[in-house]
């Protein structure tokens, strides 16, 4: 398995497990990445952070730190 922060641009990838606990998971469940859902890689900044990706038809950013939580296939 994978995580978000290792996906390449131009990837659509499924999330398998939000890892992580407590308020930093809560606020990834909360802007909308849940088990199952489809998320579509746009942008990563040249540093890496953040990395820009839409979900549920919406553009998010996420710190390297949090996309190295979502594990997707």
């Amino acid at each position: 398995m994978k995580t978000l922060k290792e996906a390449k641009v131009g990837d659509t990838v499924k999330v398998i497990k939000l890892d992580g606990e407590g308020a930093v998971r809560k606020r990834i469940m909360d802007m909308g990445i849940t088990k199952g859902v489809s998320v579509y890689v746009r942008k990563v900044a040249p540093l890496g952070d953040p990395v820009e990706v839409t979900v549920r038809g919406y553009e998010l950013s996420l710190r390297k730190a949090d996309a190295d939580s979502i594990l997707v296939e």
